[in-house]
This record gives C-alpha cells, sequence and structure tokens, in this order.
C-alpha cells in the first residue's frame, strides 16, 4: 500500500494514540513528503528553522573535540549532520532516519556537499544501531515528538552517549497558555492541510503536524522529562512564546 493511499484512507488520530501503529503511520508519511521536506520547513517558519538551528549547532560547538564522535537522529534530509561534520575536522557524524526516502536525499546532500566524513542510515531511535558510549554529541531536529516511546528514545540516546556527553534538541510543542495554544495550532492545522492538499493532494502530509504536537507536551514537561532521564538540563530557549523550543542536555556523570 503507497503512502499516499494510507494518508488517504487512515485515521491520524488512531495511529498516534496507538503506539504499536504510529511508526508506521510516520514513516510513510515522511517518505511521502521527503522531497519537498526542506521547502515545506523554510516556507512554514517563514525562514526561522535556519536561524533556529544554526543556534543549535553554536551551542554544541564548544562542548565538542575536532575527533568528536556525533549521532544525529531524525536526520531528514541531513542539514543538522552536515553542519555538525564542520565541526569535527577530524571526527565522524552519523545521521540516522527511520524514513528510507530521507536517507536518499541526505546521501544526496551529503555528496553535493563533500561530506566525507558522514554516513547515513536506517534506523530507529528507540533501537539504535549504535554501541553503548559510543557518541560525544547528539543533535535531534523535529524528532522526538514523533516517536512512539519519547521515553524509550531517551533512555536509548542516554545509552549511546558517552559520560558527559551532549544533547541538543529543536522541536515543536504544545504552548503553555491555552488561548495561545489554540491559535497555535488552529494555524497550524489549516496552513498546514492547504500545503499538503496543494504540493501532494494530502492535507494530512503537514496538517499532521497539529495533531502530533497535541499528542505530545510542554516545553517545560519536555525539560522534566531530561532530567528523569539522567540529563542535566543547561540551556532551554522558547521560540513563538513556547510552540517551539530548543533544548541542551548533558548525561549526567554516573549514569
Amino acid at each position: 500500500m503507497t503512502p499516499k493511499k494510507r494518508l488517504r484512507d487512515l485515521d491520524v488520530e488512531a495511529y498516534l494514540r496507538d503506539p504499536t501503529i504510529k511508526q508506521s503511520y510516520v514513516t510513510g508519511l515522511f517518505d511521502l513528503i521527503s522531497k519537498q521536506y526542506d521547502r515545506f520547513t523554510r516556507v512554514f517558519s517563514f525562514g526561522m528553522d535556519r536561524r533556529w538551528k544554526r543556534e543549535l549547532i553554536g551551542w554544541l560547538a564548544p562542548d565538542v573535540t575536532p575527533d568528536a564522535q556525533a549521532l544525529d537522529l531524525a536526520t531528514g534530509t541531513g542539514d543538522l549532520a552536515l553542519a555538525v561534520e564542520r565541526l569535527v575536522p577530524a571526527g565522524s557524524v552519523v545521521g540516522i532516519d527511520a524514513s528510507s526516502a530521507m536517507c536518499v536525499l541526505a546521501r544526496d546532500r551529503s555528496r553535493h556537499c563533500n561530506g566525507e566524513r558522514t554516513t547515513f542510515t536506517v534506523g530507529n531511535i528507540m533501537s539504535l544501531p549504535i554501541r553503548d558510549g559510543f557518541a560525544d554529541a547528539v543533535t535531534i531536529g523535529y524528532g522526538l515528538r514523533n516517536v512512539p516511546n519519547f521515553h524509550a528514545a531517551l533512555d536509548e540516546i542516554g545509552r549511546v552517549l558517552k559520560p558527559d556527553g551532549v544533547v541538543v534538541n529543536l522541536d515543536f510543542y504544545q504552548p503553555r497558555s491555552v488561548v495561545w495554544r489554540t491559535l497555535y495550532l488552529g494555524y497550524l492545522r489549516v496552513a498546514g492541510a492547504f500545503i499538503g492538499w496543494l504540493w501532494h493532494r494530502e492535507p494530512a502530509a503537514y496538517g499532521y503536524i497539529a495533531s502530533s504536537i497535541e499528542h505530545f507536551m510542554t516545553a517545560h514537561d519536555f525539560t522534566a522529562a531530561l532530567g528523569q532521564h539522567g540529563f542535566v538540563v543547561e540551556t532551554v530557549r522558547p521560540r513563538l512564546w513556547g510552540g517551539i523550543c530548543l533544548h541542551k542536555a548533558r548525561k549526567r556523570l554516573g549514569t
């Protein structure tokens, strides 16, 4: 069954409520939108996505040595992974994504950008094909909201990080203000459905974002979750009044 048919026929809310089938829906969705993904993030964020990602990389820069090993999870088309590669001229980066179509595009992008020390592979954030204590740093852009069990994903990130290793994360969240949350999710739902229909004839392709946020949490709750899973949160930077947030955290020594 093709991703287009699945999106057209299936109940998005039912898939988001059930962790046993959520990943199959999300993977099919990203396979569908992969070729338009970068264009969409630029348009939908009014160009702010690039600034947020530059800020995230800037936070990481003081904490990685030239020979560092890094992971970029939910790597998409590889923009964060290739940015990290420039920070580690004697190190390496592994980009991991559940969507094989995204990994194909990331490899193409890497070739065009002369990325020689970044590899891309299909994988599951909740069960990473990486040995314990491999990574000095982990980057994630819009990834944890989409996994079936983000608590399991945080444990897995802690497993693959070295003691004192750093994770930086960018994602959508539920704003704490009920009024702003209603307006924000309403905009994302209507605008996302319109662009999804215009580009793919699939309103759910981007209308999904609002539904996924409703099934996620606030940035404040995510900060607390990081602490519960063995991380020391060092920096939290809300954007769009809590609708987007950047986090930097460090694996607690002894965990």
